[in-house]
């Protein structure tokens, strides 16, 4: 009766034990750091980040920066995709701003962290699933994937920290919120007027939408063959994103529909 009583007895430690070492899924500390952090600017179009703040902050960093890398390939694996995608989307942005941090504010562009033969984001400076990384391969190598998440929103997640780039988000990104999370990332991108211009080919009612710093261009069809004019401003837009890369290899390009507004 007492090993049965003993062996419980561990059971219940060992459960409470994994329960505490278990994941924050909801990116409490990242998501704080950047609330206080990161205002959005220029209509809702751009964001700008506090970084003598978060340098003040940078334990807080560095601790949510130990959880990401102190996560194993199992325990990845056994979470749902929306919890991958969430993880993966913090990560690159969090170790992007603590790669900045690493330099600032002795620096003016993130290329300053790079040298003559290699750019920043292909330096492995960071661990995550238990191997040594660069932003590339989170990237790339990772989200990117084909046959993994092909998730093409994630063009307008990721924040490379480049002035072509789309705005970081003001929240961490959760599963619980992801599509609601990209969709918001990509009207606010979509609708920055100093970052996309488009045209209309009026014989076949197709736009398409040129973005000027993320080297990929942005094709969307109307479903309606009503000429561009003549509808609302807000109306539902398909959307094929493609990459530089991804026009090179001859890879899928994967659609998104969604709702946004942009004028004439």
């Amino acid at each position: 009766m007492r090993k049965i009583l003993q062996f419980t007895l561990l059971l219940g430690l060992a459960a409470c034990t994994q329960a505490a070492l278990a994941f924050d899924h909801t990116h409490a500390t990242w998501n704080k750091l950047l609330r206080t952090h990161v205002t959005w600017v220029s209509d809702g179009h751009a964001s700008r980040v506090d970084y003598s703040g978060l340098q003040i902050e940078r334990n807080d960093l560095a601790n949510y920066l130990d959880d990401l890398s102190t996560v194993s390939r199992q325990e990845y694996n056994s979470w749902t995709k929306q919890q991958q995608l969430a993880f993966l989307v913090n990560a690159y942005n969090a170790f992007t701003v603590e790669l900045l941090l690493t330099r600032y504010p002795d620096l003016e562009s993130i290329k300053e962290l790079g040298s003559l033969f290699s750019s920043p984001w292909k330096k492995r400076f960071l661990t995550l699933l238990g191997k040594k990384r660069s932003l590339d391969d989170i990237e790339h190598r990772m989200i990117r994937e084909p046959g993994v998440f092909d998730e093409p929103r994630i063009h307008v997640a990721v924040v490379c920290a480049s002035i072509g780039c789309p705005a970081l988000h003001d929240e961490a990104f959760t599963a619980e919120q992801l599509d609601k999370q990209l969709e918001d990332s990509l009207v606010r991108f979509l609708s920055d007027r100093s970052r996309n211009r488009y045209k209309t080919n009026q014989e076949n009612w197709r736009s398409r939408i040129y973005s000027t710093g993320t080297g990929r261009t942005l094709n969307r069809t109307m479903e309606n063959s009503t000429p561009w004019k003549s509808h609302s401003p807000t109306m539902p837009i398909c959307l094929q994103t493609t990459s530089r890369a991804e026009k090179i290899s001859g890879s899928k390009m994967y659609r998104s529909c969604f709702l946004t507004t942009i004028g004439d």
